[in-house]
């Protein structure tokens, strides 16, 4: 009896390493047509449609992975995009990340930007292509979506262990030079092949 427990046990951990495992390829096209549900604010690419949105294409997959939890989860509230991660598995969340985060995001400052503010450019980069796996790309996202996150941290609204205390501390002026400056930056999103 000890021997069959064993061995199914031993078979529920090699199922869930084989999913684990599942190559990135398979995981971005499941994750394609799970990303059709999303491509009215965000583009099937990740470049978003509507200036509330955040451009998704080419962050790192654990970040959508924990961002997209966190709707789901409630730790992060978002009229819509709470209702649609709620819907969504572990795997699906997988598949989504594996896709969007399988573009590749590069940014060009304009002749007015000389480099990215420096209290963010540690974590978001000099050019606004996030620096860390934590910190998502602000490189060309709409000023009014940088504006609103930042007071949202500010407030209490949206909570993380860095930015939290580092907006705390921001001016509604400081918010607006932040987010008019990573707005002025041209971001290109190429999407995987």
């Amino acid at each position: 009896m000890r021997a069959v427990f064993i061995l199914g046990l031993g078979g529920l951990l090699l199922a869930g390493t084989a999913q684990a495992q599942q190559p990135v390829e398979a995981m971005a096209a499941a994750g394609k047509k799970i990303a059709g549900q999303c491509r009215t604010c965000h583009g099937i690419d990740g470049y978003a449609k509507i200036p509330i949105a955040p451009h998704i294409g080419g962050e790192p997959a654990s970040y959508i992975i924990r961002q997209l939890t966190a709707f789901r989860d409630g730790t992060r509230t978002h009229e819509m995009m709470s209702v649609v991660a709620k819907m969504l598995t572990d795997q699906q969340i997988a598949d989504v990340a594996a896709w969007y985060s399988s573009h590749s995001a590069t940014a060009t400052l304009t002749a007015d930007a000389s480099g990215a503010p420096e209290l963010c450019a540690a974590c978001h980069g000099v050019d606004g292509i996030a620096a860390v796996e934590d910190a998502p790309n602000l490189a060309g996202e709409t000023n009014i979506y940088i504006d609103t996150q930042l007071k949202a941290f500010r407030l209490g609204k949206r909570k993380h262990e860095v930015m939290s205390a580092i907006a705390a501390d921001l001016t509604d002026e400081q918010i607006r030079a932040f987010a008019d400056w990573y707005g002025s930056v041209k971001l290109e999103i190429k999407m995987a092949d």
